[in-house]
């Protein structure tokens, strides 16, 4: 059942369009994501549901009740702020207190909720603690408690992780997610990180220039991005433009040039005539290790990255020039010529 829904809503910034006749339906209980680069939207479309921002058009339903003119303080919403956002001369107690203070609730009834919440939050033994004697970590914590403890219908996050070192960002995006499911509550997630919306989201929204591109399960959008704006921004660097598509059954037969390739075919799969593939799905091999026929093209190596764990080439080939990774121990030299062969279940067709 759907708690959240936006039906052709518009928000406007001096006359110029963020969002425009946009929708969105979120289900109870879900953590949906928000993801996309720099302008696209997705914090306006945040600070919409927040009360933030208002409507220049459009309608904003939350539990079946229209909250499009509902003000920012009758929304029982939690938001977590990328900034923390704390009282610096709060200790953590008062901090988590405070939005349950202003709701005028009794002391006692203060104590137990935010104790219980320290304990959700993993700070237990933290409550006379301030902000500046704690890691960027626990100041996370604390502000998620802080919008959790006042018990919100929704709740929302706003790039909670982007101040925080990369190991620390995995364990608190761990952290999130386990909250998140322990208690059940909707939450919509914004951040321009891929890898970390797809490590905690029920489901994906990629955003581009006020539209959602494609919402779908992460493991869906990873494998079979619909367009090529989606498939370039989760990793999908290499594109083959094709003349000619036939439908064979279970499968695509597609001609580029002199070059033929097959493409598995998926459900919702777009009708399209450009193909896209990660670097890590491409096999390359030398002449003798993969023949040349369909799927399969021939080529020089340009420039070779160490990158830890294996080599990323780039190849140059009669479609163009083509990344791949692959881990071995003695690297290809720089022009040297190697195949490189598209497996077909992997070469998907983007718009």
């Amino acid at each position: 059942m759907d708690l959240l829904q936006l039906d052709n809503v518009s928000v406007a910034y001096d006359q110029q369009y963020i969002l425009k006749d946009f929708n969105l339906s979120i289900e109870k209980g879900h953590l949906i994501s928000l993801l996309g680069p720099s302008g696209c939207g997705k914090t306006t479309t945040l600070r919409l549901i927040a009360g933030f921002l208002e409507a220049t058009d459009g309608k904003f339903s939350f539990g079946g009740q229209d909250y499009t003119r509902v003000p920012i303080n009758k929304r029982n919403f939690g938001f977590v702020f990328q900034s923390y956002a704390l009282f610096p001369h709060m200790s953590v107690f008062d901090n988590i207190a405070f939005g349950l203070r202003q709701r005028k609730v009794k002391e006692d009834e203060i104590k137990r909720r935010v104790m219980s919440m320290l304990d959700v939050v993993s700070l237990g033994g933290f409550e006379k603690r301030f902000p500046q004697a704690l890691s960027g970590g626990q100041r996370q914590r604390v502000a998620i408690a802080r919008a959790l403890v006042i018990e919100p219908d929704l709740l929302l996050f706003d790039e909670p992780l982007s101040n925080l070192d990369a190991n620390l960002r995995v364990n608190m995006r761990v952290e999130i997610r386990r909250i998140q499911q322990e208690l059940g509550i909707t939450t919509v997630y914004v951040s321009h990180d891929q890898e970390e919306c797809f490590s905690i989201s029920d489901r994906v929204a990629v955003m581009n220039k006020g539209i959602i591109e494609q919402l779908d399960k992460p493991s869906v959008i990873f494998q079979y991005p619909k367009s090529e704006f989606v498939a370039r921004f989760i990793g999908f660097n290499n594109f083959i433009d094709f003349q000619e598509r036939e439908d064979e059954g279970s499968f695509f037969s597609l001609r580029s040039g002199d070059d033929h390739f097959h493409a598995a075919k998926v459900p919702g799969m777009p009708v399209s005539m450009k193909g896209a593939i990660r670097p890590d799905d491409i096999i390359a091999g030398t002449l003798e290790e993969i023949q040349a026929g369909d799927n399969v093209l021939t080529g020089k190596v340009k420039v070779s990255t160490y990158l830890g764990r294996s080599y990323q080439y780039v190849v140059v080939t009669p479609l163009g020039e083509f990344t791949v990774n692959k881990e071995m121990q003695q690297p290809y030299l720089s022009g040297q010529e190697i195949r490189l062969l598209f497996p077909s279940e992997k070469l998907v067709l983007v718009e």
